[in-house]
């Protein structure tokens, strides 16, 4: 049964009062989500409640003084029609807020910006906000920037993505999620309708190849683990600097080039030989333990700790840490052709080819996300230890002289 209308008359409204409950509004339904707010105070105001996206929303409507019953009914009843029709009133107002001059004929580079700016603090750092912007300076803007939103179909899209989708894939499949995304947010505000012309399943594959068909993935290139001893004995023979102990940690530790250099001196306990990462600095957003080999605890107590510093690998200029490029740096420095990164992969292929460990452990290591809940329970009741152990027989590996390494591999 619909549920029944107009519950209210204007002399319940002139005359209702606040609720028993201190410091808590008291609601008086008319119907089909509007209400009366009534403040402990005695000040009145119509709200509208509403379930948009499985989510409730509530919408001020404005003091009675201001807007009367019969204005907020409408309101109400207009909010309603836009729910029904899949658009969320409280963007639509703020739509509307938006310079008419703008609104009639949003261009797409507008509707790009709106975007980044809404969902900016949900990236995980501000280099990700960078190659948004970039990417879409460099390949988007040039060609459909200008054009309303609202005309952008396929064909413009295809514009776009064509010239570069056989010789620049990988940036081109990122492109298009970015199209895609931007002319969802720009439907969902009322400014185009339709179909999204950059969607990939049963639309863009009818008319482009599939991006591995195209090229192949090119993986992080890796020192192969049975050279990895030469290569630390080659990188403890450069110049003694901040970069070249943090790759040498990077790599007794297998963790991230970002964990790494934006270790701070707070997420050690060295007595204990442990780093504790936390939550936000991690890529999985869940806190890491990482026990440290003594190799790796020396690299850190061998580093001058000034009592105003929070950095581990502090960079030129104070309170700052190194740049995600010194370690590569370092790495190209020594005509190698390897990057930091791969130094997981390194430690990933030496842990399956030269140990008896659990792959399980070694994907806890890498801070991977593994397994069922049960199996995850375990390894976190479990996994330090056992990790240690691990790290250990890593960190001696790589400190092996480089022919046992080599002939190690070998049989």
């Amino acid at each position: 049964m619909a549920r029944e209308l107009n519950r209210l008359s204007a002399l319940e409204v002139k005359n209702a009062q606040p609720g028993d409950t201190p410091n808590t509004p008291k609601l008086i339904a008319d119907g089909g989500g509007l209400y009366l707010q009534v403040t402990p105070q005695g000040s009145k105001s119509f709200l509208f409640r509403y379930t948009f996206n499985s989510r409730p929303q509530t919408i001020g409507l404005g003091a009675i003084h201001t807007v009367g019953l019969a204005e907020a009914r409408q309101l109400a009843h207009t909010y309603r029609a836009m729910v029904l029709n899949g658009t969320d009133p409280k963007v639509e107002r703020e739509r509307q807020k938006v310079d008419k001059k703008t609104v009639a004929t949003p261009n797409f580079q507008w509707c790009a910006e709106q975007y980044i700016e809404a969902h900016k603090d949900d990236w995980t750092n501000d280099k990700h906000v960078h190659q948004w912007h970039q990417s879409l300076q460099d390949y988007v803007y040039p060609k459909i920037g200008p054009l309303p939103v609202r005309d952008i179909d396929v064909h413009h899209v295809m514009g776009v993505l064509k010239p570069i989708w056989a010789t620049k894939t990988e940036t081109a499949t990122r492109i298009r999620g970015r199209i895609e995304r931007i002319l969802g947010w720009s439907a969902i505000s009322g400014y185009r309708s339709g179909e999204n012309p950059a969607r990939w399943q049963a639309y863009l594959s009818e008319l482009l190849p599939k991006p591995r068909k195209v090229t192949q993935v090119k993986h992080h290139s890796a020192v192969p683990h049975r050279e990895i001893a030469a290569f630390l004995v080659k990188l403890r023979a450069q110049p003694d600097s901040v970069s070249a102990r943090a790759l040498e940690f990077l790599t007794l530790t297998a963790m991230r080039t970002g964990e790494v250099i934006g270790a701070r001196w707070s997420e050690f306990n060295l007595d204990l030989k442990v780093w504790n990462v936390p939550a936000e600095r991690m890529k999985a957003k869940r806190p890491h333990a990482v026990p440290l080999s003594d190799q790796a605890v020396k690299i850190v107590r061998d580093i001058t700790h000034l009592p105003d510093e929070e950095f581990v690998f502090r960079g030129v200029k104070h309170g700052t840490h190194i740049s995600n490029m010194a370690m590569l740096q370092v790495m190209r420095r020594m005509k190698l052709d390897h990057v930091p990164h791969g130094m997981r992969s390194t430690f990933r292929d030496w842990a399956a080819d030269m140990t008896d460990f659990p792959r399980e452990l070694a994907e806890a290591a890498l801070a991977h996300v593994v397994g069922d809940k049960t199996e995850a329970a375990y390894l976190r009741s479990d996994r330090l230890d056992r990790r240690r152990a691990m790290m250990d027989a890593w960190a001696a590996y790589c400190m092996a002289s480089p022919a046992s390494t080599k002939e190690a591999a070998a049989t």
